[in-house]
Parts: C-alpha cells; sequence; structure tokens
C-alpha cells in the first residue's frame, strides 16, 4: 500500500455532473495515438460532437456512427491524472456509461503475451490518481474484463489475460520492481488503467480496457486493415479496429 487519502465522508468541492444539453452516445472510444486520432479522423467520424478543455488546450471529441449506434471518440493523454480528468470531464458533456481504453503498453512477460492482445484483470496502484477514488490496497480489479474475454474469444483475437502495473514513472520502473511484479503476475506495465478503473468504479461507469505491445500473431484480419499505416506498437491502426468492434460488442442488447 501506498498511501491513504480516499475521502467518502465530505462532497468534493468540484464535480462534473452532467450538462443538460449533454450528447447521447452507445459508448466511448479512447486513444492515445495521435497517428490513429489522424486515422480515424480521416476514415470514421461523422463530426464533432464535444470539446474538453484543459491547460494545455483542446481535445475535440468525435462521432462515429455504426449499426445503428452512436459512439464517442477522442485522443487522451499519457497519465492516469489527466485521462482520468479528461474521462469526468466527457461524462458532463456526453450522457455515456460505457469506455473503451486501449493503448501501448510495456510487456513483461513476453513468452506469453508476445503477439497477443493484454487484457488487464486488475491494475497494481502504483500510481497517485486511484487513492482519490477508493481506500488503499495493491490492487483494483477490472470487473469487466471477462467481457473483454469474452469478445477476443468470439472473434478469434489472440490474447492473454494478467495483471497490470500501473506506475507513474517509467524511468523508474527498476529491475526490481520489474521482478516483483512480474512474480505477482503483472503480464503489462502503463500509466492509466489502475486510475481510471477506480475512478469508474467511484462514478458507476464501466470501463473495457486492453493493450497491444506489437504486432497481433496469428490473426490476420486484424492485422491486414492496417496494412498502409503504421504497423506494431501503440501507433497500428487495426487496434482501432478491434476497438470499435468491442464497442459494439458491449453495447449490443443485454450487455
Amino acid at each position: 500500500m501506498i498511501t491513504d487519502t480516499f475521502d467518502n465522508l465530505s462532497e468534493a468541492i468540484i464535480n462534473p455532473g452532467v450538462k443538460e444539453d449533454a450528447v447521447a452516445v452507445d459508448a466511448c472510444i479512447i486513444t492515445f495515438s495521435d497517428k490513429i486520432e489522424k486515422f480515424v479522423v480521416e476514415n470514421f467520424v461523422s463530426g464533432e460532437i464535444a470539446a474538453l478543455w484543459c491547460a494545455t488546450g483542446k481535445t475535440p471529441v468525435y462521432l462515429i456512427e455504426k449499426n445503428g449506434k452512436r459512439f464517442a471518440f477522442y485522443k487522451t493523454y499519457v497519465g492516469a491524472p489527466i485521462t482520468v480528468g479528461l474521462i469526468e470531464d466527457a461524462t458532463f458533456e456526453l450522457k455515456c456509461k460505457k469506455f473503451i481504453l486501449f493503448g501501448g503498453a510495456g510487456c513483461l512477460d513476453k513468452e506469453i503475451a508476445h503477439g497477443k492482445v493484454m487484457v488487464p484483470t486488475a491494475g497494481y496502484r502504483d500510481e497517485g490518481t486511484s487513492y482519490h477514488y477508493m481506500p488503499a490496497s495493491d490492487y483494483v480489479d477490472m470487473p469487466n474484463a471477462p467481457v473483454v474475454e469474452a469478445f477476443m474469444k468470439e472473434f478469434g483475437i489472440p490474447h492473454v489475460l494478467g495483471k497490470t502495473w500501473t506506475t507513474d514513472s517509467f524511468y523508474r520502473e527498476t529491475r526490481n520492481n520489474f521482478e516483483k511484479r512480474k512474480a505477482d503476475g503483472c503480464i503489462s506495465v502503463e500509466m492509466e488503467s489502475a486510475g481510471v478503473q477506480a475512478m469508474c468504479t467511484f462514478r458507476g461507469l464501466d470501463l473495457y480496457a486492453f493493450f497491444t505491445s506489437g504486432d497481433l500473431l496469428d490473426a490476420p484480419e486484424w492485422d491486414d486493415r492496417g496494412k498502409n499505416y503504421t504497423k506494431g506498437g501503440q501507433h497500428d491502426v487495426g487496434h482501432f479496429d478491434i476497438a470499435l468492434a468491442l464497442a459494439d460488442y458491449v453495447t449490443e442488447e443485454g450487455r
């Protein structure tokens, strides 16, 4: 455990709320990649429906329409505080309860995760944001991992389930900590998911997350879609196709 700053006994001074003319969407898809954002805007977007503002400027929120559904899409920034803050802002601008978060992550166990989508089952809380949304603990569970797993199985996408290590400092991922987290069952390291999941649990939102660390092996249907764009790693546009299909999947009636 790191710190205990969770306060559920008094009101927050600022709350996001929901504005009266918030835009209704079925789900919101969030990327970290500027290249994926550019690709999506050029090929999928039907318009801009909202804007999220912070000190660094404007984050446009776009509309994607598929199978009679409406999905929001925007690019976030690296790190739990800003990623969480923008989702909080998005819940003010959008009527939305389901969020798809995808991006690149470091792979802690290449023997089991190389060439596969990594589906996080719990996030090790080596960051600060999550401690404002839930009591101190080593991990935050990711309750929708079974849903993401079921989607991956149904669509034949190679994947692996495991814990993830959410850190605040990529230059302080030391060898000893790497070995501890790997021994504890972590297969990936990134900077957002524990904080985002803690916030979503606190706010009653559904988070569906997956990470990639390179090309998806044995999945030509997905890899071929991005053959004219950046392949592998966090900028592979084929990973957006997976995110969009996942958004469609989790918004089917009964899910």
